[in-house]
């Protein structure tokens, strides 16, 4: 079992001579007037090995400490750490909490590419409901401690869970994409690599910003899905058809035009009428894409897994025409 072992860095203080007693005597006072609950007190110190015992019941939503490092409130992994260490304790989703260390792998050359691929989920630090199935079965919870250059840490804490419904977090910020295969693959081989669906109309993790707006700046792209029939008892791939820059930056504009507010993938159904399902990915640059899922005969009727709002039948039309045949 590898441990990741922290070096106990000292600052020495050199003694300031004064040269004057009345000079002392307003620093005393200047500290007596300001008393020490004005003084920013340091966040302890972020363990430098696995805790023993995942100590929460909930599912991938606990960290041991929260790292006070610039863009934590940003991102789930800011800047370029050096080294992680994946912490894994596997247990059952009915009965989560107290599970045992099982194991601990570090990953150094991997530990930038891993940073990189978290760092740009989508992250809130709203409360966003979401609908989830409830199998029972096997979730092994995971903490990640990602090390940094000037001796600053990091916690992640993550899980892979039968139905893919797992908050990830820093401590402060909290992610609701699903990552807990490729973090059990990390564990496993010691490589990492975000593993993508097969089918690239499937929602993937999305894109950070996606917070803010429905589609963050940027966009080149656009890959327009209609979802597949249910019941076709031999499985394909859902149809998508796609389109350029222009017209990926039309669709993202009138997104974010929409009003919006923090939401999930729920739905109340209008009508008596099959719903539809539309989804859009938009593609970059750089980074991962981010996705939009389109609800026909549903209140609210878009949302990105962050944000949910209602289109007008105009604007849902012209997207449904951008998309393939059903």
């Amino acid at each position: 079992m590898n441990r990741l072992r922290a070096d106990n860095v000292i600052s020495g203080v050199k003694p300031i001579h004064w040269i004057s007693a009345v000079a002392a005597a307003v620093l005393l006072l200047a500290a007596v007037v300001l008393g020490p609950g004005t003084v920013g007190k340091p966040a302890p110190p972020v363990p430098a090995s696995c805790p023993q015992r995942w100590e929460s019941k909930q599912i991938g939503r606990w960290v041991p400490a929260t790292a006070e490092l610039d863009g934590v409130e940003d991102s789930l992994v800011p800047g370029t750490p050096t080294s992680a260490l994946i912490c894994a304790y596997a247990g059952q989703n009915a009965n989560s909490g107290g599970e045992p260390l099982a194991g601990s792998r570090t990953l150094t050359d991997q530990a930038k590419p891993m940073a990189y691929d978290l760092g740009y989920l989508p992250v809130t630090t709203a409360r966003v409901e979401k609908v989830c199935t409830l199998i029972g079965g096997q979730a092994t919870n995971y903490l990640i401690r990602f090390a940094y250059p000037d001796g600053q840490a990091l916690w992640v804490g993550s899980a892979e869970e039968i139905n893919s419904c797992v908050t990830t977090t820093n401590g402060t910020v909290v992610s609701h994409s699903y990552v807990g295969p490729s973090i059990t693959a990390a564990y496993r081989t010691g490589t990492w690599k975000l593993l993508q669906p097969k089918d690239p109309c499937d929602p993937a993790t999305g894109r950070r910003g996606q917070n803010e707006r429905m589609v963050p700046d940027g966009a080149i792209k656009v890959l327009v899905c209609r979802e597949a029939p249910s019941g076709n008892p031999t499985p394909r791939p859902s149809p998508g058809s796609e389109h350029g820059v222009q017209q990926a930056r039309e669709l993202a504009a009138e997104l974010n035009s929409l009003d919006t507010e923090p939401g999930g993938n729920t739905c109340r159904q209008v009508g008596s009428r099959r719903r539809e399902v539309l989804y859009l990915h938009f593609g970059y640059e750089e980074g991962p894409p981010a996705w939009v899922q389109i609800m026909s005969r549903c209140r609210p009727s878009v949302n990105n897994g962050l944000l949910a709002g209602d289109l007008d039948d105009a604007l849902l039309d012209r997207i449904g025409r951008l998309a393939p045949p059903a």
